[in-house]
């Protein structure tokens, strides 16, 4: 099995470089060279089935793994860990993410993301450029504060722990690229990760506590971990709802940002697709407010928007570390091994998604395509496969629909940049440079 030696390339364009080593390997399982770390690259989506799902055991996360080791810093133990920590916070947050709560909640998300919208007709009459990242977060944060914080935890703090989440992904890269390194050894960026980390304590701790001293029965997140600790016969430790919180926050905020700041480039550049999407959204939403029953019926905007996850998916890259010896794809792996997944590579590459796998086509989830196209279910898995699959996935599912309709049937944009970002080395797919666009007014606020 020959390696691929891809550090001077991946420290030039790390994505780019992954996606030529997947490529080059046709799926086989291979083995990157990245100076003192050489794990094994996996890209066949036979081969993601058996390590994050049939044989989840053989390869778990791996604590002593460079993102994980990053991750548990801020994290801690709970819903991002494994084994028992892992169960019990999935038993506590799960109902939290069941789609019959989640679209019980869609018109209240549609009301709160319609709110924050309203607010960018300021810049958009005045023909003032928009940060489009800081305007997704905001409404972003707008809907998941309500819905799932009970507005406990305000828009403004929200986005403090937000811009703190983006120092930590980016400062997570060197430890990512350079994965042997110990943590007793200092590297650029540890600084402004452990700041962030105290930040974000600084923000939730005192809301966690005060969810303490005041329990309701309320269904928003601090009150049902405030109910599992007193329900615990164990006592569930502060630490581990403050582990869960964070991670929740992280988790309800962190993908619908990242993934929406890649769209309207894509748009830019594919006009033809741009004109599609603003005709259904004409036709279905009209002049009135974006709710819950227009989403069925939003099949194009669905369309689109699961050819983004599949070109931008916001975690790019999963390691896993052998609990035991195993033979995969005909490759031993060794016991202690790292093993490297990525929904960014597998989701481009040619073997998976024909001669244009980079190019950006909706049609290609359009109804009845995934089983014409004989494709492995497991080419496409931006949430993740198996138990660890995210919990997240319905809810972006519903809040990007909303969020893209509400903003295509109030404006439409020019871009001040059309070129396609490049990619960001941090723990998530961010674009390296800021997206900005200009807004057109098309119709007036509705009313709601």
């Amino acid at each position: 099995m020959p390696a691929w030696k891809a550090l001077p390339a991946a420290v030039r364009d790390t994505h780019r470089a992954f996606v030529d080593v997947g490529n080059w390997s046709d799926g086989d399982v291979v083995r990157v060279s990245l100076g003192v770390s050489r794990p094994y690259l996996v890209t066949n989506p036979a081969h993601v089935q058996e390590v994050l799902h049939e044989r989840a055991a053989i390869y778990p996360r791996g604590d002593d793994t460079a993102l994980w080791r990053s991750v548990r810093k801020l994290v801690g133990d709970g819903i991002l860990a494994e084994g028992d920590a892992w169960a019990a916070s999935r038993r506590v947050l799960a109902p939290m993410f069941r789609p019959a709560r989640i679209n019980a909640m869609v018109d209240t998300m549609a009301d709160a993301i319609a709110g924050a919208v309203d607010d960018l007709h300021g810049a958009a009459t005045a023909g003032t450029p928009i940060d489009v990242g800081r305007e997704l977060s905001r409404i972003v944060c707008s809907a998941i504060m309500r819905v799932f914080f009970a507005d406990r935890i305000t828009v403004r703090d929200a986005l403090r722990i937000m811009k703190a989440q983006e120092t930590i992904v980016t400062a997570m890269a060197p430890r990512i690229l350079a994965p042997l390194v110990p943590w007793w050894i200092p590297m650029p960026g540890d600084r402004r990760f452990r700041a962030a980390v105290r930040s974000i304590d600084d923000i939730l701790l005192p809301v966690l506590r005060q969810a303490q001293r005041q329990p309701d029965d309320g269904d928003d997140l601090l009150s049902r971990l405030v109910r599992a600790r007193a329900d615990d016969g164990r006592a569930l430790s502060e630490k581990r709802m403050r582990d869960d919180l964070v991670s929740m926050v992280a988790v309800t905020t962190e993908t619908s940002t990242v993934v929406l700041t890649w769209l309207w480039p894509l748009l830019a550049n594919h006009p033809d697709v741009a004109n599609r999407l603003y005709d259904e959204i004409d036709r279905v939403v009209g002049g009135g407010p974006v709710r819950g029953d227009h989403l069925a019926e939003l099949t194009y905007t669905r369309m689109v928007l699961d050819e983004l996850l599949r070109l931008y998916p916001a975690g790019w890259i999963l390691p896993r570390r052998a609990a035991t010896t195993d033979v995969l794809g005909g490759v031993r792996i060794n016991k202690g091994a790292t093993v490297i997944l990525s929904p960014y590579v597998t989701q481009r590459m040619t073997a998976w998604w024909g001669p244009a796998a980079e190019a950006f086509d909706p049609e290609r989830f359009a109804a009845g395509r995934e089983a014409a196209d004989g494709r492995h279910r497991y080419a496409y898995y931006p949430f993740g496969v198996g138990m660890h699959r995210c919990l997240g996935e319905h809810l972006f599912n519903l809040e990007a629909i909303l969020i893209v309709a509400t903003l295509l049937s109030r404006f439409r944009f020019a871009l001040t940049d059309t070129s396609m970002p490049g990619v960001k080395v941090a723990a998530s797919t961010r674009p390296a440079r800021t997206v900005e666009m200009i807004l057109k007014p098309v119709a007036p606020v509705p009313a709601r």
